[in-house]
């Protein structure tokens, strides 16, 4: 049995089915975003993606905690 995703990971499976993008693709749009500080990249997927704000710190820190 897998366990369950915990942190920001967890927000995953609800971030895909709300947004209809895959996690992979909304990495790559923070990866490749000029924008660099946490806070930035939230407020841009709130008001460029219409994200809610739980589902766009969990991905800013999932993506930016990887580098």
């Amino acid at each position: 049995m897998t366990e369950p995703a915990k942190g920001p990971a967890s927000y995953f499976p609800s971030i895909e089915k709300k947004y209809g993008r895959p996690i992979a693709e909304w990495q790559e749009l923070i990866r490749t975003s000029p924008l660099t500080k946490h806070m930035e990249l939230v407020a841009w997927l709130k008001s460029e993606h219409a994200m809610g704000h739980g589902h766009a710190n969990a991905l800013v820190k999932h993506t930016l905690d990887e580098r």
